[in-house]
Parts: C-alpha cells; structure tokens; sequence
C-alpha cells in the first residue's frame, strides 16, 4: 500500500503557526478535532488489509479575519485524486436529477446555444456536462481523476485529466476557450489552493459570463450536526460571509445565491464580473450576521452536539447489540470514514457496509476495515438494522430498499435527529 511520507506532514507552515489558507493571517482558533483519521475514499483492497495505514489529524478551525472556516492540515491533492479515487457522481439518482434540473434553468436563464460554451472544473464522469452536450451546446470537462475523466471521455465528454489552475486557465483562453458558464460543484472547498482557483475563474470567465458555484452551507452543518462532512478532502466549510471577499479580491462579485437541499445544505452562488448583487444577498448576509457567523462561539456548538450524538448513538447501538442483533450499514462514502472513526464504529457493531457503487465492491473501508459489499446484500442477509451512512440520501436509500424494510429490516438514521425507521 502507499504511504505518505510524514515529512511533508510535519512541516506544513499551518500546522504550527495555524494560518488561514485564504488570507495567510496566523489567526486559527479551534472549533473542534476529530481525533486522528484515515484518508476518506482511501478504500482498500485484501492485499493492503496488512498495511501500515496513513492516518492524520483532522481538526476544524475558525479564522475571525478572513470569517473562513478550514481544517488546519491538508493533504496533497495529487495523493487524493488519483486513479484509485473511487466516487462517480453518476451513481446517484437523485444527484442526476437536481443537477439535470441546474442545467435546464441555466440554458434558458443564460440562453446558451451552439455558439457557447461551458467550462467545468472536477466534472467528474460528465454527469453534468452531457445536460449541455445533449442539447449541442460546446463544453469541456477539467477533471483530475484518471478514471473519471476517462468514463466522461467514452460518452463523448471532451475533458482534459487534470486540476483547474489558473496556469491552465491562460492557457485555455489562448486557444479561444474562454467560458460563456463555468461550473464548479462541490469542488471549491476542495481546492487546494484557493485563491489560485478562484483566480483561475476570473481569468477563464468571459466579460459578460457567469460561474455558477455550489458548495455546502457551513450554517447548514452546524445547526443539523454534520460533522461527518469534515474530512481531509473538504479544506474549508462556506458562508456568504467569507466567500465575498474571495471573489471580490479577483474582482468577481456575487451577484445571488440560492438555497438547496442536496448534501444536506448547500449554496449555489451565480458570480459575474460585472456587480449587480441582488436582494437575496443582503438576505443571507444580514442573517449570517444575526446568527453570528464573524465569531467562533457559532461553530463551537457543532463540537457540542457531536460528542452528545456520540454518546446517544454508541448507547443505541450496543442496545441493540446486546440483544443479539445484527446490524450493516449503508454507503461507503468519504463522509462514512469521518462517522465511523469519530464515533469509534468498528466490526464488533457492524457487520459489512453496502454500497450503489460496482467500483467499490469487494473493497474495505479504511482504519475499521468494513468489508463493502452489493446492497443486494440487504435482501440475502437480512440484518435486523442497518445504519444509514448516508443520511443525506436518507429518502432515496429507504425508498431504494423498501423490499429490505418491507421485510422487517430497520434503518438508522443518525443526522440531522437520530431516529430509527
């Protein structure tokens, strides 16, 4: 198995004097720490179980100069999202649907047609993309993992198997490739470098076009708990708070946000050149303010509720255990290694996870060791409960199985009220 060498670890400049990534002020207060973690979507195969595992730290903090909410140690991303990188954004039928829908409201809002073009960063398979492509509108996908990028290129997806920088950016405008709409979804908290990131959409944008960005609502993973989003791939949790004077440093403003359900709160921000900041930004802003999103006693109530969900949840589950129950859990997604080592899960609670996805069948979860298997699994095995990691797609998941659950199987559902269904 490979390993990280320490030595890049251990000398990070923000390790130890705690600076803001953003802003470079040395000014980090800690919200809470997740103990030490394995890498999410590091999944293993049976010849890497005897391995020496890299596990780090991983720790949320707050800066009150920049309002921006970070982990403090980040990992290459070269390391994150290589050719054994395991999430497609296909797999998920509802995730299809909602950004079907982004695609249909963005063709008609921005009237884009033959002569445009749509540009997307970390585009994944081309989920996105073939919205605009099935519609014969030009697009380009920019996206870092081999295989993904690879699986977007068989449905005719043009995409170049790279990170979006703004070397790349230049580059792409001096061969007439300046984008009429740029997308990035969930990928901006994501970047390791982020004014080099945002700089590269500044640079990429055409004078009259638009980026249409959605990340995960930093207010929404306080108030419902979800701290099992917080894992070394995910550098910094938004508000609009601190993302304006990101986007302002590169004379970028945002003009309007939204609101969404999806991951369990997310923003889509629609950001132009061209300042023309509509109502429902002084409604979010005035808010973020209310609810004191400039302080850090905000955040701190996260690292509350987390250890008292713990307490609760552990509580449950050995209940259950102790009457000779059995008990699986469902989705072996980067969020799932962030709950299961936080909350201490191992096989002496859970049997197996069970997953959508083909390309993670066989493999096991990193630390715990979970074997990840077919949600068919459910259906032949029969555990009287299963613990739904997955808990934004709580809905689609029960419905998915409702032969499981007709049958008497139980699911938990730990976020954002832990209940059993």
């Amino acid at each position: 198995m490979e390993l990280i060498s320490r030595t890049w670890f251990n000398n990070l400049p923000h390790d130890s004097q705690r600076c803001c990534k953003f802003s470079g002020m040395c000014d980090l207060e800690i919200i809470m720490s997740l103990g030490n973690v394995p890498v999410a979507d590091k999944l293993l195969s049976d010849n890497e179980l005897d391995n020496k595992e890299f596990i780090a730290p991983l720790e949320l903090a707050f800066s009150p100069g920049s309002k921006l909410v970070q982990i403090t140690n980040t990992i290459p991303a070269a390391y994150l999202y290589n050719e054994h990188y395991p999430y497609f954004s296909s797999v998920s039928p509802a995730l299809l649907k909602h950004f079907s829908a982004s695609a249909s409201n963005l063709v008609s809002k921005l009237k884009l047609g033959s002569y445009s073009l749509v540009v997307e960063a970390a585009s994944n398979d081309g989920y996105m993309l073939k919205n605009f492509y099935d519609r014969n509108i030009p697009v380009l996908g920019i996206e870092p993992a081999k295989k993904q990028a690879e699986t977007a290129a068989q449905q005719n997806i043009p995409t170049i198997n790279t990170f979006f920088t703004a070397k790349l950016a230049t580059q792409l405008v001096t061969e007439n490739k300046a984008a009429d709409l740029f997308l990035a979804n969930n990928v901006l908290a994501h970047a390791e470098d982020l004014n080099d990131f945002v700089k590269g959409i500044s640079i990429i944008l055409k004078t009259d076009g638009m980026a249409v960005i959605e990340v995960p609502y930093v207010v929404d993973l306080v108030n419902m708990g979800e701290f099992d989003t917080i894992y070394h791939q995910h550098i910094y949790y938004f508000s609009l708070m601190s993302l304006a004077p990101v986007f302002r440093k590169y004379q970028m403003y945002i003009n309007d946000i939204e609101h969404l359900d999806v991951h369990g709160g997310s923003i889509r921000l629609y950001v132009q050149k061209i300042n023309n900041t509509g109502s429902s930004i002084h409604r979010f802003m005035k808010n973020e303010q209310n609810i004191g999103l400039d302080k850090i006693y905000f955040y701190k109530t996260l690292d509350t509720n987390s250890k008292k969900l713990k307490q609760n949840l552990l509580k449950l589950l050995y209940s259950i255990k102790s009457g000779n129950k059995s008990m699986a859990a469902y989705g072996a997604a980067g969020k799932a290694t962030t709950f299961l080592a936080y909350m201490q899960i191992d096989k002496k609670i859970i049997d197996y996870v069970v997953d959508l996805s083909e390309r993670k069948h066989g493999l096991y979860m990193g630390g715990n060791h979970l074997k990840i298997y077919p949600t068919s699994k459910l259906l032949t095995d029969r555990p009287d409960y299963t613990l739904i990691l997955a808990w934004n797609f709580a809905d689609e998941i029960i419905k998915q199985m409702r032969e499981y659950h007709g049958i008497g199987g139980k699911f938990i559902i730990p976020i954002p009220e832990l209940k059993i269904v």
